[in-house]
């Protein structure tokens, strides 16, 4: 409870602390002669605009979920994708209302000023971290009752080169196992956890055995109580639980998942659809009139028949719906198997549209209408579940979420034909992945990279 409130009171300050560092590009543009060419009444309103969309992204982005664990590439990374976000949404707010008029200068210098402000900040905060860990500032003393493996991981947390505001102090055990812990780290007995305590001035106890051992925790949670001692029980399940569970809490139960799930929280998937409905309104109002006279065109004067072709895929728990595309093949062939280098049945235009992704772009209809994500695993036809769905183990995973235009596993270079197995499980791998360590700014740098392998070209996209 105490780390909460710390954690939440940090991040109290740094979201005002934002805004004081935004109001100070403002001001700085201004005085530095970048003229907003905003009208004397209106700068307020717009300051107050530009400000609650930045609140908005900085929140997708997750830039205040900052602790002393944070690598500052994904703060770093975080905050150019709220950036970016930020300055998406604001072009939408300006094209709908026409209510500014802005200087060209005036907005980069802003933008320029304000990450400049804003990762120096972050790195400030991180520095001060570190500096009161290495002070032993509220240092605590710690010691671990039971040498297992769930006591082993808490050892390794403690241990962690970055962190040092526990100061571990040894094991306790009757009978440690030396596979998990070495011998070294063994201090005594449970039978010598009092004496040691009291000798040491140690501060929490650990409990980390198994259900079972109710007598010995009274035992220690009594001791504990009279001697002013925190008791903290991480229950030990063996084997059967391991890192890859993830913990979340149910009103007070502690609940096990056997994997992250980011986009099974309400909030998260709210937040992915608004980005998707955002993003999609976007192409569709912004490229797709531009894109779309000239690829119809060329599909009609390159082979007779339909500019759009549909196709049922597998979408969310494998509900089927119809996946818009470019036609890209002859009238007549088969779409059933995957396209492959040289294939007869795709036209010459075809071919371009397949390079540059350009066939997909139909897709954001049905991110718009909400069978398919900006970013997510690409959807598959119904031959490849009953193709890979026995023989690759985490297959069926991937459509625990919706299916995406573009995906992690295709901007690392696994896109295209399967020829063998084992280039299809790295797909489902790199989905996987995704699934669980999904963020706003991870869809934004997909799509970035997306973008980037559409202007250099990809060999294995055909």
């Amino acid at each position: 409870m105490e780390d909460k409130y710390y954690s939440r009171l940090i991040k109290m300050m740094v979201f005002v602390f934002d805004f004081y560092l935004i109001s100070l590009a403002f001001s700085l543009a201004k005085k530095l002669g970048f003229d907003s060419g905003i009208a004397e009444n209106q700068e307020t309103s717009f300051f107050l605009i530009f400000s609650l969309i930045w609140v908005i992204s900085g929140f997708l982005n997750e830039i205040y979920n900052i602790n002393k664990f944070s690598q500052y590439k994904s703060i770093i990374s975080s905050i150019l994708g709220a950036l970016l976000l930020h300055f998406c949404l604001l072009m939408v707010v300006l094209f709908a209302t026409h209510s500014y008029q802005i200087d060209t200068s005036f907005l980069p210098f802003v933008y320029l000023s304000s990450a400049t402000f804003l990762l120096i900040s972050r790195i400030v905060y991180k520095l001060t971290w570190r500096y009161f860990e290495f002070s032993g500032f509220d240092q605590r003393k710690v010691i671990i009752v039971g040498a297992t493996h769930s006591g082993r991981a808490l050892y390794d947390f403690f241990e962690s080169h970055d962190f040092s505001k526990y100061n571990f102090k040894g094991f306790f055990d009757d009978s440690p196992d030396p596979l998990i812990i070495h011998r070294a780290l063994i201090k005594g007995k449970f039978s010598e956890v009092a004496m040691f305590c009291l000798k040491e001035n140690i501060d929490e106890i650990y409990f980390a055995l198994p259900p079972g051992n109710e007598t010995l925790l009274n035992e220690i949670s009594k001791f504990a109580d009279d001697n002013f001692i925190y008791l903290r029980i991480t229950p030990d399940f063996g084997e059967s639980v391991s890192d890859k569970y993830n913990v979340f809490m149910l009103d007070s139960i502690p609940v096990l998942t056997t994997r992250k799930e980011p986009l099974g929280v309400a909030l998260n998937v709210w937040l992915k659809r608004l980005f998707d409905i955002v993003f999609s309104l976007t192409v569709i109002l912004t490229v797709f009139p531009v894109l779309f006279p000239i690829i119809a065109l060329a599909i009609k004067l390159d082979s007779k028949g339909p500019i759009f072709f549909k196709q049922p895929r597998q979408g969310k728990k494998n509900k089927l719906f119809d996946c818009y595309k470019f036609r890209t093949m002859y009238v007549g062939a088969s779409p059933v198997r995957q396209a492959t280098k040289d294939d007869p049945r795709i036209t010459r235009v075809g071919r371009f549209l397949r390079k540059t992704n350009l066939d997909e772009i139909p897709q954001f209809i049905n991110a718009l209408m909400g069978n398919m994500s900006v970013v997510g695993p690409r959807p598959h036809i119904s031959s490849q579940l009953e193709q890979y769905g026995q023989a690759i183990k985490k297959y069926k995973i991937r459509h625990f979420v919706t299916p995406g235009i573009t995906g992690y596993a295709q901007v690392n270079g696994f896109r295209g034909e399967t020829k063998e197995v084992k280039l299809m499980e790295k797909r489902v791998e790199y989905d996987v992945t995704y699934m669980e360590n999904w963020s706003l700014s991870l869809d934004i740098k997909i799509i970035f990279l997306t973008v980037w392998n559409m202007i250099r070209g990809e060999k294995s996209a055909y």
